[in-house]
């Protein structure tokens, strides 16, 4: 059954963060959005020009009706714009037709756009809190939540612990405002840290929605009836992607990419999105799937790999059999490959050994779905095991001697560090 979501936040006329950046994300990662808009606003990526408050008794039965009738197997809960809005949200919330299942982004704005951080509001988020699965503010909200003058790198775990202890919900304390170029989320409960998540910033503008965007893709997760753990990890590669994917647009802080997450091994299930093939000339193959109308997004002539990306998002690689780049019969083949940020290592299949074409299906959760297989008797070459490319990968043959390679890899397959 498809998953329902029911999304409580403020919409944005701009389609970049708010209830229109919910819908998208919902819908990207396969669940059903419904909502209860707590205001419209008129904004685009320069900013907010005006803002128009939906009465409190509205956004209570906008919750109700579609609770009623459809059905809440999660919610995520965003921009509320009052104290008296946020305690209605929270009484209805309390009434049991919701299900439990609750991701809050303590968005602490007013729907005049003032910052809110008064004691009314803030026992609000706190009773609110109290309800949730997780909690996921930023730096300077879990600084207002906690009634301190600023979160650091030093305090962020302490302050995030003491404010899970006190509502007794886990707290996702997001790290895009800690500053450097390594973002660092941290998800704790009362008892501690469980996980934490370091990765690369991404250098954009176009980072309009980014709290919304996680907030959601967790009650997605949690809606499809994954444990937190995991449910924040693919939120966290669904934003990621959808950061490396946005369109540029407006001349601001614009809009995420969202509708562009597709095809990117998001789900437990297999997805068949890559597939590499042999070449004998490089330089031929690589004009060949130019002319193919594929983009090429990884140029590495010197091991005589390319790998290309389809319209759908679904890549495909072209590799030079380890025996033609021996006998240096690979023609077209140089020393130097163009466009790269950093030089690649030895890419999949190129160095293996591997003669003919290599099947590739991703997967979410790839331990969990070769542990799977191999207590059903399914035979593997190679566990999962981590590649130097930024893949880990499990590698068996078909009954046919078909090679296949099970594989996650996140933002890796279409962004690496060396994509051209």
């Amino acid at each position: 059954m498809t998953a329902r979501v029911l999304i409580i936040a403020g919409s944005d006329s701009g389609g970049g963060a708010g209830i229109q950046a919910d819908i998208k994300t919902v819908t990207m990662l396969g669940g059903h959005a419904m909502t209860a808009i707590t205001a419209i606003t008129a904004q685009n990526t320069l900013g907010v020009e005006g803002v128009h408050a939906i009465p409190t008794e509205m956004v209570v039965q906008q919750m109700r009706c579609v609770a009623e009738d459809i059905g809440v197997d999660a919610v995520k809960i965003g921009m509320l714009g009052s104290a008296d809005t946020a305690m209605a949200v929270a009484e209805e919330l309390i009434s049991g037709v919701y299900g439990e299942s609750f991701a809050f982004d303590p968005v602490m704005v007013a729907t005049s756009g003032a910052m809110l951080a008064d004691p009314k509001t803030v026992d609000a988020m706190e009773l609110l809190a109290n309800l949730s699965t997780v909690v996921t503010p930023n730096w300077p909200e879990l600084a207002a939540l906690r009634g301190c003058a600023a979160i650091t790198a030093d305090t962020v775990e302490a302050e995030a612990v003491a404010y899970a202890q006190k509502v007794e919900a886990a707290v996702l304390a997001k790290g895009g405002h800690g500053g450097g170029e390594t973002v660092i989320d941290r998800l704790v409960t009362g008892h501690g840290t469980i996980a934490l998540w370091e990765a690369p910033r991404i250098d954009t503008r176009s980072t309009h929605g980014t709290g919304c965007t996680l907030a959601s893709a967790i009650a997605t997760g949690l809606a499809q009836g994954m444990p937190l753990e995991p449910a924040v990890a693919r939120a966290r590669d669904f934003v990621r992607l959808a950061l490396l994917d946005a369109p540029g647009l407006g001349q601001g802080h614009g809009p995420m990419g969202q509708q562009l997450v597709r095809n990117d091994g998001l789900f437990t299930g297999p997805a068949l999105n890559q597939i590499t093939l042999p070449a004998k000339d490089y330089a031929a193959s690589v004009a060949f799937y130019k002319q193919m109308g594929l983009t090429q997004i990884v140029d590495s002539a010197d091991n005589g790999y390319a790998r290309f990306e389809a319209i759908n998002g679904v890549t495909l690689s072209i590799h030079l059999s380890p025996s033609r780049l021996r006998e240096g019969l690979g023609e077209g083949v140089s020393s130097t490959s163009s466009n790269r940020t950093s030089p690649p290592p030895t890419p999949p299949a190129s160095g293996r050994g591997e003669e003919g074409p290599v099947t590739y299906l991703e997967s979410g959760a790839l331990d969990a779905w070769v542990a799977y297989l191999a207590r059903r008797g399914v035979q593997f070459e190679q566990m999962p095991a981590d590649e130097e490319w930024g893949w880990r990968e499990a590698r068996l043959s078909d009954p046919a001697g078909n090679r296949l390679c099970l594989y996650q890899a996140g933002e890796y397959r279409r962004y690496p560090p060396w994509r051209a």
